[in-house]
């Protein structure tokens, strides 16, 4: 397996753009085309918030090549959690866009991990 890049930052509304950009450079060096490299953008962003609102105050993401771009979040540091009616939104649009798992930890989600351009 190769990894492209791994990061590691504390989620805040600062950081998605930073990590928007990492993700676009990303997809664009595992030759993915636009539109996946779009849709892969929306679920590292979709995934981030899920791991917010489940009270984590950082992230680990790693990008790897397993016969496409994989793409791996887990949460960190974990406090208070703040249960948003727009989860259930985040889970279905992840759902519909990545063939997605999703890990629990102690009842609340702590990884989500997706991958795009399978070959």
């Amino acid at each position: 397996m190769k990894e492209y890049l791994e990061l590691r930052f504390p989620l805040g509304s600062d950081m998605m753009t930073t990590v928007r950009l990492a993700t676009g450079g990303v997809c664009s060096r595992a030759g993915l085309d636009l539109d996946a490299s779009e849709d892969c953008k929306v679920c590292v962003t979709e995934s981030l918030l899920l791991l917010g609102h489940s009270g984590y105050r950082g992230a680990r993401m790693r990008f790897s090549d397993d016969g496409g771009l994989r793409v791996e979040i887990l949460g960190e540091s974990r406090g208070s959690a703040a249960p948003s009616s727009e989860d259930e939104i985040s889970y279905a649009l992840l759902s519909a866009l990545a063939d997605v798992e999703f890990e629990r930890a102690d009842g609340a989600l702590s990884s989500v991990k997706f991958t795009f351009g399978k070959k």
